[in-house]
């Protein structure tokens, strides 16, 4: 049905990773080179646009010609190019955007636009030998998005439940600031959620009204924010805010797949998918569970990108239909 050894260049400028690799067949990561911001945004708490467009104006190119060279290839042996088109931060997408274009039209390759979190769905598509069986059921959880998403196949794809406000990885964020903890805020969580209890503090968890897939997590940030302000044991904080973010979103999970009986597969996929406590808990209330092979597909990446890019090159992408009530997440 595809293409053998098509080789697709992916690029990846959403926030503050600059990041190209080259995956062949849509699984296989001959490269995967990512260049981090984190460092730089340490010193502000959080990603400034204006900062992060900046380093990616400086290491897009750089970043380009390494993954090439570490797969082995030029651009005489790339079949197509992947780029992130959005969602993300605007002047960061420019970047990767226009580079990805300007090298289409210079080495007349073909350029395939890839919306940001189709390319975390398929995070999960790499490096696997085996056959993947649809329907599969993703939990995408990220820095600034939560979705509940149906996989038909790969030109069927179903928004089921998103964020209505905070998303899960923008709520660890915050939380990490709250108790002065360093950026990113998810591992700095979850490192000091170890030494507490998560039983300490029951925090309200938002499940919304009877049925509802949708997401909700600035009340919860909000508690822990009044929390603290009496409340010196930090660990309890972090440990009890990760138990209640973590419960929300396995239960949720596993109300979509009671919802969709005829679901083959349940992939967990993002940023936060990489947290232990929450493949742990989903585990346990699903059974199998399929999460990225490495952690490093789980966290903004191109890899995910271009095997985006093989299987989208190869479907009708009914994906572009798809018009939830936040518009600007699923676009065409």
């Amino acid at each position: 049905m595809y293409d053998l050894g098509m080789k697709i260049l992916g690029i990846e400028t959403s926030c503050d990773e600059t990041a190209a690799s080259v995956v062949e067949d849509g699984k296989k990561v001959l490269s995967n080179v990512i260049a981090s911001q984190i460092d730089l945004h340490k010193l502000t708490g959080g990603v400034v646009p204006e900062v992060a467009a900046r380093e990616h104006l400086l290491k897009i190119i750089p970043v380009i010609d390494e993954a090439l060279k570490d797969a082995n290839c030029t651009f005489d042996d790339i079949d197509a190019l992947a780029v992130t088109k959005g969602p993300g931060l605007i002047s960061s997408l420019i970047i990767g955007t226009q580079a990805a274009s300007t090298i289409s039209t210079l080495k007349n390759i073909p350029l395939i636009p890839i919306q940001h979190i189709m390319g975390h769905i398929y995070s999960n598509w790499l490096e696997v030998e085996e056959k993947i069986q649809f329907p599969v059921l993703v939990l995408t959880v990220s820095g600034g998005h939560n979705e509940l998403v149906l996989v038909k196949g790969h030109d069927d794809v179903e928004l089921i439940g998103e964020s209505r406000d905070d998303a899960a990885g923008e709520a660890f964020d915050k939380v990490a600031r709250i108790l002065g903890l360093s950026y990113p805020g998810g591992p700095a969580i979850s490192k000091l959620a170890e030494k507490g209890d998560p039983n300490a503090i029951n925090f309200p968890k938002a499940y919304l009204e009877k049925g509802s897939l949708d997401f909700s997590f600035s009340g919860l940030k909000t508690a822990v924010l009044t929390e603290s302000k009496s409340n010196p044991e930090k660990a309890d904080i972090a440990a009890s805010f990760q138990e209640a973010v973590v419960q929300v979103l396995s239960d949720k999970l596993l109300m979509a797949r009671e919802k969709h009986p005829e679901v083959k597969e349940v992939h967990l996929a993002g940023g936060v998918s990489a947290n232990t406590r929450l493949r742990e808990v989903c585990k346990e209330k699903l059974g199998s569970i399929r999460f990225p092979r490495q952690t490093i597909f789980c966290t903004d990446n191109a890899a995910m990108i271009a095997a985006a890019g093989f299987y989208m090159n190869k479907s009708s992408a009914k994906i572009q239909n798809i018009t939830p009530s936040t518009s600007f997440l699923f676009f065409p």
